[in-house]
């Protein structure tokens, strides 16, 4: 029997055959154009149906003009839309993908507007939203029969395109949760009450949407089992409500969270500090008490831990989103036992969820290929073979090293030290970090496929270059910790982050760690200090922790360091220390912050280029830098400026 029997079982639903139990739940990609399918969402789909998913879930689709809770979202309230939903329907129906559509309002989660101005905002009642700061109007009954027509509408457009069906998105706290949510819903005519009366928005729906479609159109509704708030829905609420819609539907899935606060929110998009498929829990006590199938998404990012879910009778399919943005492809190397092949997901929002929230493309940092199908969707044999030297096994250099190799290059990397990986390395070591070094392992993995041969122990020189006599050596060897100029008097132990996760210093019992790169290194070293037993402070130039990190982990370690009862100051600029002070500016004001008592000071002061060979190199052989030695960034951009180049060759 196969290792993954139960993951790649057919499932029948509603007459139509799901191939495998593998789905690519709905998420917004930042990719269409005028709210309309494009050829660039189009691509990314074809992606992972080619790649072998059975089931694709597409982003929201609005279905009413006051539904649009994002300037790129998906719109279905126009004919117009019917051309792109065919071509989307048709491209992955040809690798046999079942293609369903999100039909969406999100009552009071309003993220932004088109223009820049504060939009109308509905809901069920005028409760308002906590993270986005919006005060709805109570919707009334001659709206919300426009909006319940519109779904009907919506579906009617995505079925005539050739869509299977729906998910009507109730989870996350959006509109149909709004109604279901009786601290949200206080309403006083029939559509609140007994859950019975809450429920009455959703049956509309449901039921307006059976009436437009056909009867092989399938319907799904996703809800949160738990909103993990406050005043979001429990579990017992959501599931007492899918135990009463269960019979006008044809799947449940459950996720986590809600829009409504930050805490909540983390859930839309859960990170690696939060465990890998962490809702099998609620996963089976839905499945256990429902008849039709039951659908689960909550960080299930390899197959191994779907096959698992799947075979203790836990679900019927499994979300796995952030797998297939970051491998396509994980589907059919699964199916052909190449499990060791498949690039997994390390959860740190950094391209995907994180671009979503500035508006641009979702792509992937182990990964930049998704989201720019068009560009780098199909790999391009060299037109002619050169002998390339890479100087760095860090991230920039081993993807560099992978594609070149794979495009039929002759490609020989060279490590300095005994382990690849650069700055990975030392990320993996922080707390809550760990599946960080997942980008090493996979980039090692993907240079091994590709033939890519490996000289560890040995820096490149002139003299190295000289005897190999390359065609071209790409210098990928990546920055050092940045110490800024300050006033410095008396004999404070000053250090940098680097020295610390090395062990290569032994820090007193009072810590000021000074943060001016406002990511995750100045947080981590922080709660690393003080779970070992230090008494830490955190001072960070910006105008909160984790300001340049994408919103869930920020407000996820922003909880923790809370927790721990770390202090942070913001706005704070190094000025200089002594003996036992450290003296800070306030960025804003200009005036003095002194922080007394310290015994030692970390530098987390962002890093600079390591980049002497180049100039070195000069006259001998062409030279390309790409990663941190080119400019001091993210592993985003290191793995870019490496399948560019590689690309360039």
């Amino acid at each position: 029997m196969s290792t993954f029997a139960h993951l790649f079982e057919p499932l029948q639903i509603r007459g139509k055959r799901l191939k495998n139990r593998i789905m690519s739940s709905g998420h917004d990609t930042s990719m269409p154009t005028d709210n309309l399918v494009n050829e660039r969402l189009v691509a990314y789909h074809r992606a992972r149906a080619e790649g072998g998913v059975g089931l694709i879930v597409l982003q929201v689709a609005g279905v009413h003009d006051s539904a649009r809770y994002t300037s790129h979202v998906l719109m279905a309230t126009d004919d117009a839309c019917i051309v792109g939903y065919r071509q989307l329907a048709e491209t992955c129906h040809a690798h046999g993908t079942l293609v369903l559509s999100q039909v969406f309002h999100p009552g009071r989660e309003i993220m932004e507007s088109s223009d820049g101005l504060l939009a109308v905002a509905y809901s069920a009642s005028a409760v308002p939203n906590e993270r986005f700061r919006v005060m709805p109007r109570a919707l009334d009954q001659a709206m919300i029969d426009e909006i319940v027509a519109g779904y009907a509408a919506a579906a009617r457009r995505l079925h005539l395109a050739g869509i299977d069906g729906v998910e009507v998105v109730a989870s996350h706290g959006y509109l149909p949760a709004q109604f279901i949510n009786p601290r949200v819903n206080r309403r006083t005519d029939g559509y609140n009450g007994e859950l019975e009366q809450r429920l009455r928005f959703v049956r509309e729906v449901i039921g307006a949407v059976r009436a437009a479609t056909a009867d092989d159109f399938i319907i799904g509704l996703r809800i949160s089992a738990d909103e993990r708030d406050a005043e979001g829905l429990t579990e017992d609420e959501s599931l007492a409500a899918v135990k009463m819609l269960q019979a006008e539907l044809d799947y449940v899935h459950i996720v986590a969270g809600t829009s409504a606060s930050l805490g909540g929110a983390v859930h839309i998009v859960p990170p690696m500090a939060i465990e890998a498929a962490y809702l099998v829990r609620e996963a089976g006590t839905f499945k256990a008490q429902l008849d039709i199938p039951l659908f689960v998404t909550g960080r299930i990012n390899q197959p191994q831990e779907a096959e698992l879910i799947l075979a203790r009778g836990q679900a019927d399919v499994c979300g796995m989103t952030r797998a297939l943005i970051c491998d396509p492809q994980m589907p059919n190397k699964t199916r052909n036992d190449q499990v060791e092949d498949v690039r997994a997901c390390i959860a740190c929002n950094q391209a995907c969820i994180g671009h979503f929230h500035k508006g641009l493309p979702i792509s992937c940092i182990q990964h930049p290929e998704t989201g720019r199908e068009l560009q780098f969707g199909t790999l391009q044999p060299a037109l002619a073979r050169k002998r390339v030297m890479i100087a760095g096994g860090g991230p920039a250099g081993m993807k560099a090293a992978a594609v070149a190799a794979a495009r039929g290059h002759e490609v020989t990397l060279y490590e300095a030290g005994s382990q690849l990986g650069g700055q990975v390395l030392l990320a993996h070591l922080l707390p809550r970090r760990a599946e960080f070094g997942g980008a090493s392992t996979n980039l090692q993995r993907e240079m091994q496929l590709a033939g890519v041969k490996v000289v560890r122990n040995t820096r490149v020189d002139r003299a190295v270059v000289k005897r190999e006599q390359p065609d071209l050596v790409i210098v990928a060897t990546g920055a050092e910790p940045y110490w800024p100029a300050f006033e410095r008097g008396g004999e404070l132990q000053v250090v940098d982050a680097w020295q610390i996760l090395r062990g290569e210093v032994k820090p007193g019992r009072s810590v000021l760690v000074v943060d001016w790169r406002c990511d995750w290194i100045g947080p981590g070293i922080a709660e690393r200090l003080v779970r070992e037993g230090h008494q830490v402070q955190l001072a960070v130039n910006g105008t909160h922790c984790g300001e340049s990190l994408p919103l869930y982990v920020r407000d996820q370690m922003a909880g923790e360091l809370h927790k721990l009862g770390i202090p942070i100051t913001p706005y704070a600029r190094l000025y200089g220390c002594d003996d036992t002070s450290v003296y800070l500016q306030h960025t804003a004001s200009g005036e003095p912050m002194i922080f007394e008592n310290i015994d030692t000071l970390v530098l987390c002061q962002g890093h600079q280029p390591v980049d002497t060979l180049a100039a070195e190199l000069q006259g001998l052989v062409e030279v390309k830098r790409i990663g941190d030695c080119l400019a001091p960034r993210t592993v985003e951009e290191a793995v870019y400026d490496g399948l560019k180049v590689a690309w360039s060759l």
